[in-house]
């Protein structure tokens, strides 16, 4: 894909079965599928709908971002 920028995703497994896709970056991004290749397409998709919404909704991407994990007690 030319042009494409990387966006983080968490991925997990529902409540009913289905595949949970989140993009933090953006707000409301969530989108579902019956397995993970489904969830990743449809996030995907909801990204890029996302994305081009965004100068509309009065938001932007940040300029960097880092992923790190947070260790908490049960």
């Amino acid at each position: 894909m030319k042009g494409a920028i990387p966006v983080p995703v968490i991925l997990y497994p529902g409540e009913d079965g289905f595949w949970v896709a989140e993009c933090p970056l953006i707000p409301g991004c969530v989108s579902q599928g019956e397995n993970r290749e489904a969830a990743l397409a449809n996030i995907r998709e909801a990204i890029i709908l996302g994305l081009e919404s965004r100068e509309e909704e009065g938001w932007s991407l940040p300029d960097g971002y880092e992923i790190c994990e947070v260790a908490v007690q049960r």
